[in-house]
């Protein structure tokens, strides 16, 4: 029982990392580069450079949605299909579908290069996705990108609000379904983080499809505040995932504490390590990754 409830942490937990990563990419060098053009008002770094920073944002952005969906789909499979989860999101199947989610990400940042969407735009200082190049192409990412994986974790999310509500006031009692604390945390943490995505991403989204849909008469006429305030609020959101972590998740919260100690006073990182790697040897391995998971009840 407890080799098989790690099993399914570490399956919804993968997604999880996966997402953090997509989150951290843009960190790493298209933001540097962010930086540098608003400092030289200009951008100084050559089309190589441009190219490969909008590529590299690209990915982020779709991996981050198509990992949110990912996500999504795993907690409802787990949640409303807990008999088929082990079979569906065994670990070699789950990284599967990590792989999958992957490089469906990179199949759609592809099309960029040939469309030639990646340009520079000096109203935000970054080589970005050009909305006013193909009204087509912009619709196609707006829907694919967007809309649909919106709809799918829509979907998911609504479906387990209503097992939850099921399993608490006992509607299908004969199902024996049981929820932990933490199931229901998790749900809420993850739930959050989609809530937050969609409302940082649909107006600059929204831009998009409505430029898209009439270019000459749409595009001229929205504010450049508009603009630019859509967008470094969509980029706003991979900073946001790691505060909802810290304020809904025990386990975060309590590693967010060690980490602001340790920098304050290094000498208690050590004293932290020290004391985990002795708990570790004295206790059995656990059941659960995260210290959520302590008891089992009825929602």
């Amino acid at each position: 029982m407890q080799v098989r409830q790690w099993k399914q942490t570490l399956s919804g937990n993968i997604f999880v990392v996966s997402l953090s990563v997509a989150d951290l990419v843009v960190a790493l060098y298209p933001y540097p580069l962010v930086l540098t053009a608003i400092y030289h008002e200009n951008w100084i770094m050559g089309d190589l450079h441009c190219q490969a920073s909008g590529f590299i944002m690209g990915i982020s952005v779709i991996g981050s949605i198509f990992n949110i969906t990912a996500i999504a789909i795993n907690r409802y499979c787990y949640i409303c299909h807990s008999l088929q989860y082990d079979r569906m999101f065994s670990l070699r199947n789950t990284c599967c579908y990590l792989g999958l989610t992957w490089a469906f990400t990179a199949i759609a940042t592809v099309p960029n290069f040939f469309v030639g969407s990646l340009q520079y735009d000096p109203r935000i200082y970054s080589c970005t996705f050009a909305q006013t190049v193909s009204s087509y192409y912009t619709i196609s990412v707006v829907v694919i990108h967007f809309l649909i994986p919106l709809l799918v974790v829509s979907y998911c999310y609504l479906r387990i609000w209503v097992r939850v509500i099921q399993v608490k006031h006992r509607v299908k009692p004969e199902q024996g379904a049981k929820l932990k604390p933490s199931d229901v945390r998790n749900f809420l943490t993850m739930f959050m983080v989609f809530v937050l995505f969609a409302v940082c991403w649909a107006p600059l989204n929204f831009i998009g499809l409505a430029v898209a849909i009439n270019p000459v008469k749409v595009a001229p006429n929205i504010p450049q505040w508009v603009f630019v305030t859509s967008y470094f609020m969509a980029y706003f959101n991979s900073c946001l995932n790691a505060i909802i972590y810290g304020l809904l998740n025990q386990n975060f919260q309590k590693e967010y504490k060690t980490i602001l100690l340790s920098l304050c006073v290094p000498r208690l990182l050590l004293v932290e390590t020290s004391r985990y790697a002795t708990e570790g040897l004295k206790s059995k391995p656990s059941a659960a990754v995260t210290n959520n998971n302590v008891a089992e009840i009825n929602v």
